[in-house]
């Protein structure tokens, strides 16, 4: 029966288990009083919710403490091992997979190397689909136990009604690839393990903004400086983040040709893979044959010797350069957007680190207009490399938490989705 705000009793007793949930993940353990001001919720409605949970096996006593003048109260706390849920992080140089618990306690993780610029989408889905197995086996898990596998990929993101999730990737070379229809082709997953698919900056920036340096923020910015760069922005409209493909801001016109194609994006001078190809170009001596992440760690120690000798002049150089594109572009994003947190991850941008930030500051600062730029603050991520993977984990919580933590239930009477209908067609017979 519906109210006469269109919601059912259904959804009543679902957004209040969603709300008790929430609470104690992010600040239990909580005692059932005051979980009643933390949710708004009455006292009746809090015992009938926990009740709930403790049946369903989510949520367990830990301990008690002591009131004033009364019994001890009980405290509460989200079970750990009531859910799982896998992240995945296609990256630059790696296709990292995880696997947690409901806490997003790590149990188990899985890394298969890319070659330099190789982005084969059957490579791909084939590493994904061995690093679930291989955690899966590691933890002992079921796969069926799964709350859903969570996947953070370079390029813009469509979710489609008849393909399922379908990345646009083109400083990739990905086209229209339907991803999800490939994933769940030949998976080692059930059909009804749910799958989520989202650019790996607003993953990153999912992240930050829950356990990270984000919390608390509600307009923020965050930027994943890796082989290119993007960026996450979180407003009250979109509080879950939304992907900007910040990279492609044009800095220099008729400037250097980006993977993209284009001429002059940030992406073509910000970018780690720009940055370490501009060293090269002005004689840098890289090391041969090496990925990305020791040729930056090659450059870093050249322009800053850890030993006291003269530093490598180019590579400063370059690093300066580098530092005043980048904060020119974060000056775009202060003046369009005006948030009042910008905070910088992905393998570079943690690599660069505390020593490369004070001049992309000193620039976005300087390059930005006055007002907003006094009400920004500009710091690193605090989650480090695996954020990526965290945020991808989180994608399904996320929606575990909407369903009131709830497994979704397949409607027989639905048709079955176009991606699975496809697969039939191809299946022989």
């Amino acid at each position: 029966m519906a109210g006469r705000n269109g919601r059912t009793v259904r959804d009543l007793r679902r957004a209040n288990r969603g709300a008790v949930l929430q609470r104690l993940y992010f600040d239990g353990p909580l005692s059932r009083f005051e979980l009643g001001p933390a949710t708004g919720l009455s006292s009746g409605s809090v015992s009938n919710v926990v009740a709930d949970l403790i049946g369903d096996g989510l949520v367990e006593e830990a301990g008690s403490v002591d009131s004033d003048g009364g019994r001890p109260r009980t405290l509460l706390r989200v079970t750990p091992d009531s859910g799982h849920m896998i992240g995945v992080d296609v990256g630059e140089t790696r296709v990292r997979v995880e696997l947690f618990d409901l806490t997003l306690t790590e149990l188990a993780r899985a890394e298969r190397p890319l070659e330099q610029q190789r982005y084969e989408v059957d490579v791909i889905v084939d590493h994904i689909h061995a690093g679930i197995t291989e955690v899966l086996t590691a933890a002992g898990l079921a796969p069926e136990r799964l709350l859903g596998v969570g996947i953070g990929v370079p390029g813009i993101v469509e979710h489609t009604p008849d393909r399922g999730a379908v990345v646009h990737g083109q400083t990739i070379g990905w086209d229209a690839v339907a991803l999800e229809s490939l994933l769940r082709s030949g998976s080692p997953l059930p059909d009804g393990v749910p799958r989520f698919i989202d650019n790996g900056a607003r993953t990153l920036g999912q992240a930050e903004m829950w356990f990270g340096a984000g919390r608390g923020a509600r307009n923020a910015l965050v930027v994943l400086f890796g082989s290119g760069v993007g960026a996450c922005l979180v407003t009250p409209e979109a509080e879950h983040g939304r992907a900007v493909e910040w990279g492609h801001l044009t800095v220099r016109v008729r400037g250097r040709r980006c993977r993209c194609g284009a001429l002059g994006c940030l992406e073509a001078y910000a970018g780690a893979e720009s940055l370490l190809a501009r060293w090269r170009e002005e004689g840098g001596r890289a090391p041969r044959d090496a990925d990305e992440e020791t040729a930056l760690t090659a450059m870093l120690a050249a322009a800053y010797p850890p030993d006291g000798t003269a530093a490598d002049p180019v590579a400063l150089a370059v690093l300066e350069e580098t530092a005043e594109y980048l904060g020119a572009g974060l000056s775009d994003l202060i003046n369009l957007f005006q948030p009042e947190r910008i905070l910088m991850g992905g393998w570079a941008g943690l690599q660069l680190g505390a020593r490369f930030l004070p001049a992309v500051r000193k620039h976005a600062l300087s390059y930005a207009l006055r007002h907003p730029a006094e009400n920004v603050t500009i710091e690193l991520g605090s989650l480090g490399p695996d954020a990526v993977t965290v945020g991808a984990a989180i994608l399904p919580l996320a929606d575990f938490f909407a369903r009131g933590g709830r497994r979704p239930d397949p409607d027989p009477e639905s048709p079955p989705p176009a991606w699975r209908r496809a697969l039939r067609e191809r299946a022989p017979h």
